[in-house]
């Protein structure tokens, strides 16, 4: 290929970015909510055939060692050491630099996952055993369904792991739909393969679709970094400094993943101890509650860090520091009244997603009031999105990860304190708390890093946003409960109307009260709007 032809494939792609932080977010916030829906159509199917049952809590167990394998070599080190280097490279006109970095840790990651993945599959048993002890009449046919699925699920954790630094390459190209497209593309597959195959060879179905998801987001992630000109390298460099700074950055996050992930096999542990379906009800109810995370938070968080990260390697602090707060403040006025709403809607939104099929209204019960405790921390899980990366945007990857071990020890700690007294109630409140305590500690610790980023905006824009959220909250509640008494629930459009209406109204009230106080947040809002009309 010819030196210009290879520039004009570069170029082309590069022609459609837009600088726009709020663009990126929206652009993620779409397609984001298009996968999150589509993950709870999923996870809906599943419920629907086979209820909130043993096989249920296999398929959601057999999750565990492929993810434990994805967050160690993946997981922390996109977000905190990899998009860092690959986008100081880009930011200062190094793209071979960046090529060879970024395809060293390919190939890296790719070696380390087969060698993971080839132990996993021979001690399987071994490993199931400790992360989860079913106790239940079918606790044996359990034990043995989540080894089968398992070893299935293997083959998905490789084709993630290298679509998770694809996904990070594309992100620093300020290239954010195509890495969300995958996660829909995934869980189409999921869907389809699994309702295709499940009245064939049961949940296994599911878990087959799994794979095959997992291996078409991963072509599309190729397919994408090729328009970009990325030029994949077929080697190891080792002494490359963007690989050596990588692991730098990276070895710091790997203490930090091991605590979280041995969080989560101890409230797994606890979980699977307390009767049949609780383990698949807690992450059902998890999901829900990460509904505004995953959707609103995470879109900030992604669309903002490769601009932060540029602004850090031309030494823009001040500009750095705006993005940081902006961040902030946007996750806060976002997920307080999500949180809100979800606990003032937790039965009904749960009945509406999951009530069909073998599901029965115990389970239904169980699900709601889990989600309670859940949202609770909603909003601390939406801060650490950006509070993390404000860490990692400046290459400090020893102060958030020191930060989160403490946080999760003390989770570990107040989950087996909690779960005698409260059962599922306590592991879900643990969650909650644990999330509020990182969200304050990271950002005193930030606030020490990096000197002022808009402390009293944030504090101002905080209390404002819980005196609106709280108000709101109450008038969804009495929406909800007098649409109850007069609506037939045992009709599943009268369901979705009831929840329909709660959203709507709460929508309403948090928009009427933001613009009452005057909140910034919802002026901005206004602009664009304004803006937006104006130009049609």
């Amino acid at each position: 290929m010819s030196e210009t032809s290879a520039q004009e494939i570069n170029n082309k792609p590069k022609k459609k970015q837009h600088n726009s932080v709020l663009y990126a977010a929206g652009m993620l916030t779409i397609m984001m909510t298009i996968s999150r829906i589509l993950g709870f159509v999923r996870d809906i199917s599943v419920s629907s055939m086979f209820g909130i049952s043993w096989q249920a809590d296999a398929y959601t167990a057999a999750f565990t060692i492929p993810d434990l394998i994805y967050f160690a070599l993946v997981g922390g080190g996109l977000s905190s050491a990899f998009i860092p280097v690959f986008s100081s490279y880009l930011a200062t006109e190094r793209d071979e630099d960046a090529h060879i970095m970024a395809s060293t840790i390919l190939n890296i990651v790719a070696i380390a996952s087969m060698v993971l993945i080839a132990i996993g599959i021979v001690f399987t048993p071994q490993l199931i055993d400790i992360m989860v002890r079913f106790e239940h009449a079918n606790a044996a046919e359990a034990t043995a369904l989540t080894i089968v699925l398992t070893r299935i699920m293997f083959a998905q954790c490789f084709f993630m792991c290298l679509a998770g630094i694809s996904q990070g390459i594309l992100q620093c190209y300020k290239e954010f739909t195509i890495p969300a497209l995958g996660a829909v593309v995934y869980n189409i597959a999921i869907i389809i393969i699994g309702l295709l195959l499940a009245r064939h060879i049961g949940i296994m179905g599911f878990t087959i679709g799994v794979v095959v998801g997992a291996a078409l987001n991963l072509l599309l992630q190729i397919r994408a970094m090729r328009q970009y000109g990325f030029s994949y390298k077929l080697r190891l460099n080792l002494t490359h400094p963007g690989v050596k700074k990588f692991f730098l950055l990276f070895l710091p996050v790997v203490l930090g993943l091991s605590m979280n992930e041995l969080n989560l096999l101890v409230s797994q542990r606890l979980a699977s101890g307390l009767g049949d379906g609780v383990v698949y009800a807690l992450k059902q109810a998890q999901r829900i509650m990460m509904l505004p995370v995953g959707i609103f938070a995470a879109a900030i968080g992604l669309s903002v860090f490769p601009t932060m990260t540029s602004h850090v390697a031309r030494g823009e602090i001040e500009a750095y520091k705006q993005n940081l707060t902006m961040g902030l403040r946007t996750v806060i006025f976002i997920t307080l009244p999500a949180s809100a709403g979800l606990i003032a809607l937790s039965h009904p939104v749960t009945r509406a997603m999951y009530q069909q099929g073998a599901v029965t209204g115990q389970q239904i019960e169980l699900v709601s009031v889990i989600l309670v405790y859940y949202c609770i921390g909603v909003v601390g899980y939406g801060a650490q999105q950006i509070l993390n990366r404000g860490f990692y945007a400046v290459q400090d990857t020893k102060s958030p990860v020191l930060i989160n071990v403490f946080v999760l020890l003390f989770n570990i700690i107040i989950s087996i304190l909690l779960v005698g007294p409260f059962t599922y109630r306590g592991l879900a409140l643990a969650y909650s708390l644990s999330g509020l305590l990182s969200m304050f500690v990271l950002g005193i610790a930030l606030r020490f890093k990096i000197g002022q980023y808009g402390g009293k905006a944030l504090l101002k824009s905080a209390l404002q946003s819980i005196i609106a959220s709280v108000l709101m909250g109450l008038a969804v509640y009495m929406a909800a409960n007098g649409l109850e008494q007069i609506l037939d629930m045992s009709n599943k459009l009268m369901q979705i109307v009831q929840v329909g209406v709660g959203i709507t109204i709460g929508v309403i009230v948090y928009a009427a009260m933001a613009i009452v106080m005057r909140m910034e947040e919802a002026q901005q809002v206004l602009r664009i709007v304004k803006r937006k009309l104006g130009r049609k």
